[in-house]
């Protein structure tokens, strides 16, 4: 949907203030300390976060892209329009388990659909302290609700400047504070098609400049704010003025003391884009500096975080054990000042203090080369929270934080808090049950302190070794095919669904006598595979030394096998169906090309390598009247349904074929067999109807990639034809034809993107790399099956072949 081109361009402007504004308002109607707006993507079925409030971005950068069909609360929100409410962190866990194994804190949460009576724009969203139950917050709802239908009502009336969309990283903004600073505080306008700033009488008395004495220019505000950031306030000045939101800025005054800035455009849509009237307002702390020379006088370090992360105030203290000067880390993010501590752990925790009421506890390695020995390596970090500001203290340790200081690991003990989420976002790429079984080995045991991992699956009654690692060798195979009532834990485990944990091998062996162990020492947990109350299988873990597993480590344990057990269940269910599509797609391809006695072909077709591997390629040579008929064709998607499509696809465009239709009346009827049978699904296609005799071949393409020809001298070209769009979209489409002569010993080529097109590169440079490939790939005289399989020998041998790729070569022999 397009609109007028001024409308157009101010559109993402009118929109980021629109959900700013509904953001804020949210988080203070239900109560929130955080909240967000998620809005639909120009990825059909993806949600991304548009703005998030309350919360620094790059900690919750895992939730900023949502598929609306997996089991999370906005993608419920979103795709049943409904809302959700989740009172505590229990109500969570229970229904919904992946969600909460990424953030197991304790909150409340609300999510409500922004829709009007025709177009679900997204889901507004609000974190919350937890309650009891959900009829603890019945009055939050409503009020929340209300907001998201304004919200709806004013997304509606953007809908004609264009569509209603976000592909762009969130905006993070800060909400108004829960507690107004005792500070002093001037607030301030800017017009930037005049340039005038006019200031309040406290703004005059807070810079010490007089009206009289103050010129009124964005410059004379910067310089008398914060001489030294002068360049700063006015670079936020100017992204203000275009509606970008920006963190609030920390700036320095003359005294070196520190201060606080905002900015805001109080009417995006009353103005042209490039001169958005900018408010703002200058906090500079007052009485609070008395607390800040106290605390400079204390002898552990002492550092405040507001709520987008960023370093409010460091003590000397702080600075000294952080090792980083106080100028470098105040008003920036903590992970940027102190870039040793961007790490997972301590990222968890963050979490937990920024959407939790209770203080966390954690222990931090300083790196090498911080002279640090004299003090000890370790530092202990207590973060407090508080409505608008966490507060810090950091004292120097000499001890390791829990016993695998012998394995000289960080600390086991903070593998459950910060491993669920990297867990259960890698478990959601995998999709073969070899996947999943990598990415646990990969992300599950090394966090726990493990050596040892072995899975096993259900069918019929009976575990089957699915992965096995750290076991000696030959030493599972008595255990691969065992029933499930043999007395075994890793059979119990699964037909009890309850783990079982053991902190020493002599654990295990007074509760399995006899059993066959693999070491004489360790510790072992058995947990069960349990996807939707369906038995799936059993995870081992296997550790190298006795250890006593915490309580919070077996319940995060426990969560983490669910997330297995249904990234397993999801594997068997995509085996299952690549199996029935890889029949469907070799019954469907032709066995063999038609042949004629004056024209060569060749075809290839490679499924791809990652997610449902089969796809919707094809290729095919028809008799077409006293020709031949050339096709290349590309369905969207992968798995079953693409493979049928194109099934249907190839019959029709064989019958129009065999008709000697016309190349353009192949296309159009394709194109209306296509919306007749699947609207919304869609299909590119290449296809030449080619004159064995005089070389005569008349193209007609649907937003397919161009032909390549090579000549008989070797010299290749990309043969730029016009086409029309791509089947299945637009059934007035037209499909132009053009004509071009093939001489005897020339090479055409079609395929398909798969070929041509990789991750993060452009597809202009892979068809040129194909063009290059397909001059040097032999001599005139070489057979087209040999010049096939060089062409795709690279693609062949990729480890990472994300699309499927179809190839189909072409060339007139010369008469005898």
């Amino acid at each position: 949907m397009t609109g007028s081109g001024e409308d157009a361009h101010r559109m993402p402007g009118r929109l980021a203030a629109l959900l700013i504004g509904a953001s804020t308002e949210a988080i203070a109607a239900a109560g929130g300390h955080a909240g967000g707006v998620y809005l639909r993507s120009s990825t059909p079925g993806v949600l991304r976060l548009a703005v998030l409030a309350g919360l620094p971005g790059p900690l919750f950068r895992p939730w900023w892209r949502l598929h609306a069909d997996r089991p999370f609360p906005v993608a419920d929100a979103y795709r049943l329009g409904v809302q959700v409410v989740l009172p505590n962190a229990t109500e969570t866990m229970r229904r919904y388990p992946q969600f909460a194994a990424g953030l197991p804190f304790q909150f409340g949460s609300l999510y409500v659909p922004v829709a009007d009576a025709s177009t679900t724009y997204g889901v507004l969203s609000v974190l919350r302290p937890a309650a009891a139950d959900a009829t603890e917050v019945l009055a939050e709802r409503e009020r929340l609700a209300r907001v998201a239908e304004e919200l709806a009502r004013r997304l509606g009336s953007l809908r004609d400047a264009g569509p209603v969309i976000w592909d762009d990283e969130p905006l993070c903004v800060r909400p108004p504070a829960a507690h107004p600073s005792a500070g002093r505080l001037g607030r301030f306008a800017w017009d930037p098609a005049t340039g005038v700033v006019t200031a309040d009488a406290h703004l005059h008395a807070l810079v010490g400049v007089t009206p009289t004495d103050f010129d009124g220019t964005a410059r004379a505000l910067a310089e008398a704010v914060a001489p030294d950031d002068a360049e700063r306030v006015l670079a936020a000045l100017r992204e203000a003025a275009a509606s970008t939101p920006s963190l609030p800025l920390y700036v320095r005054a003359a005294d070196g003391g520190l201060r606080l800035m905002e900015f805001w455009t109080p009417d995006a849509s009353a103005a042209g884009s490039d001169a958005r009237p900018v408010r703002g307002f200058v906090l500079d702390p007052g009485p609070g500096a008395a607390g800040d020379a106290a605390a400079d006088l204390l002898p552990e370090g002492v550092f405040c975080l507001d709520r987008l992360g960023l370093v409010a105030y460091a003590n000397p203290r702080a600075a000294q054990l952080l090792h980083r000067p106080r100028e470098v880390l105040l008003g920036r993010p903590l992970w940027e000042g102190v870039p040793w501590l961007n790490e997972p752990d301590v990222e968890d925790h963050l979490r937990s203090a920024l959407l939790s009421p209770d203080p966390v506890h954690l222990h931090v390695r300083r790196p090498p080369g911080l002279d640090a020995s004299y003090e000890g390596d370790w530092l202990a970090l207590s973060v407090y929270p508080g409505p608008d500001v966490l507060t810090c203290t950091v004292q120097p340790t000499r001890r390791m934080p829990d016993s695998a200081e012998a394995d000289g690991a960080a600390t086991s003990s903070l593998a459950p808090l910060y491993r669920p989420i990297v867990l259960a976002i890698a478990l959601t790429e995998a999709v073969t049950a070899r996947q999943v079984s990598a990415v646990v080995m990969k992300e599950l045991l090394p966090a726990f302190g493990g050596r040892r991992l072995a899975l096993y699956l259900l069918q019929d009654r009976h575990l089957y070794l699915a992965w096995e690692s750290g076991f000696p060798p030959g030493f599972l195979a008595p255990f691969d095919g065992v029933g499930l009532d043999a007395h075994l834990p890793g059979v119990e485990t699964l037909t009890t669904g309850r783990p079982l944990f053991f902190d020493s091998m002599q654990q295990l062996t007074a509760a399995y006598p006899g059993i066959p162990l693999d070491a004489t020492e360790g510790a072992r947990a058995f947990l069960p595979l349990i996807a939707s109350g369906r038995p799936v299988g059993s995870c081992i873990l296997g550790f190298d030394r006795p250890r006593t597993f915490s309580g919070e480590e077996r319940s995060v344990l426990t969560a983490l096998a669910g997330l297995i057990a249904h990234a397993m269940e999801k594997a068997q269910r995509y085996e299952s169906e690549a199996a029935l599509a890889r029949g469907l797609q070799q019954a469907l391809l032709p066995r063999r090309l038609t042949d004629h006695p004056l024209v060569e072909t060749a075809g290839r077709y490679l499924p791809g390598t990652q997610g449902m591997e089969v796809g919707g390629d094809w290729y095919d040579v028809v008799e077409s009247g006293d020709g031949l008929a050339l096709v290349i064709g590309d369905v969207q998607g992968h798995g079953v349904q693409a493979a049928a499509t194109m099934g249907q696809l190839r019959t029709a465009v064989r019958a129009f074929a065999l008709g000697d239709r016309p190349p353009d009346e192949v296309m159009s009827g394709t194109n209306h067999l296509l919306i007749d049978l699947d609207p919304g699904q869609f299909a590119s296609c290449c296809y030449i109807r080619l004159d064995p005799v005089t070389g005569l071949a008349r193209v007609a393409r649907a937003g397919h990639p161009p032909p390549l020809l090579r000549n008989p001298d070797g010299s290749t070209r990309v043969l730029d034809l016009p086409g029309g769009v791509v089947l299945g979209v637009d059934p007035g489409a037209r499909y132009p034809v053009t004509e071009l002569r093939i001489e005897p010993g020339a090479v055409l080529a079609l395929y398909t993107d798969g070929l041509v097109e990789r991750p993060g590169g452009d597809i202009d440079d892979g068809i040129s790399a194909l063009r290059v490939a397909l001059a040097r790939a032999g001599t005139p005289t070489a057979r087209l099956a040999g010049i096939a399989d060089r062409l795709t020998t690279a693609a062949r041998h990729a480890a990472d072949r994300p699309d499927d790729i179809a190839l189909l070569l072409a060339t007139r022999r010369r008469p005898r």
